[in-house]
């Protein structure tokens, strides 16, 4: 294939490899992350309805429905579904509010089961046939979940410790010395008021987005790569054949990869969430 032919989508039909008509292979892009609104309430698509409300929706109400399905009908001897919600809210209990904030974080355990399980379904709907598109891949939805809690660690920690307590506590360093506090409050500041909330999003964002793009690139070449009806000949045919069986193996055994890291990562983000908050209750160090 000459270096100056045309490279076009491998979801063109009949752009496979082993082509006769100069056809080439091109990577899923961010575009995929950027679906047309059916609705638009802004300039060049910048708002409205689209598939990741609709998506959001979905994640929302297989949220809601766990919690009403396992637990409408609790009993002390426990049923299976039960025994599932108990296991989530102890494993939260014991490896993250107890260990992040304390005792005091059992009054913090609803709201930490809460988040996880609803940003576990927002990643999941990335592997979901016909949605196929995490919600948490874009920026805005983990941006409202981070600015939240930003704001809830400010409202604990000053209700608990003051306006000028909780700041002081934030900006100031236990043991510094006075003369280095010019240096030290700004770099603080830059560190607690900007850098942690911006990090507590891009962290989930980040993840998402370039795991869905692996999934999206492992099955475009796949799809590319099969090609057993080349004019090439059956054996480039069969060659294609065992190229894209190669994909389809490493993006089943990325999917399942993909599920684990979605989980950990609802996980990190709950986890830093306590974190903060037993910060704000500590106060100053």
């Amino acid at each position: 294939m000459s270096a100056d032919v045309n490279v076009v989508a491998a979801s063109e039909p009949g752009c496979h490899i082993f082509n006769d008509f100069g056809c080439g292979f091109e990577a899923p892009g961010p575009s995929l992350f950027f679906p047309e609104p059916w609705v638009d309430f802004g300039l060049a698509g910048t708002y409205g309805l689209s598939k990741y409300i609709l998506l959001l929706a979905v994640a929302l109400l297989i949220a809601a429905g766990f919690w009403f399905f396992t637990t409408r009908k609790a009993k002390v001897v426990p049923s299976r579904g039960q025994s599932m919600a108990e296991m989530l809210v102890e494993f939260l209990r014991g490896q993250v509010t107890r260990n992040a904030i304390g005792k005091e974080g059992d009054r913090y355990l609803p709201l930490m089961v809460a988040l996880f399980l609803f940003i576990f379904c927002m990643n999941i709907m990335g592997l979901i046939p016909g949605l196929q598109l995490p919600v948490t891949s874009h920026l805005a939805f983990p941006a409202v979940l981070a600015i939240f809690v930003f704001v809830l660690w400010n409202v604990i920690g000053i209700r608990r410790h003051g306006v000028g307590g909780h700041f002081k506590a934030r900006l100031v360093p236990g043991g510094v010395p006075g003369w280095i506090l010019p240096i030290v409050v700004p770099i603080e500041a830059l560190s607690n008021f900007v850098i942690r909330p911006a990090t507590h999003m891009i962290r989930l964002f980040a993840t998402m987005f370039a795991g869905h793009l692996l999934l999206a690139l492992f099955a475009a070449a796949g799809f590319y790569m099969f090609n057993p009806t080349s004019p090439m000949g059956p054996l480039f045919g069969a060659i294609s054949v065992g190229y894209s069986g190669i994909a389809l193996l490493g993006f089943l055994v990325f999917t399942l990869f993909e599920l684990f890291i979605m989980a950990v990562q609802a996980y990190v983000f709950v986890l830093l969430s306590s974190i903060y908050i037993g910060e704000a209750l500590e106060g100053a160090h």
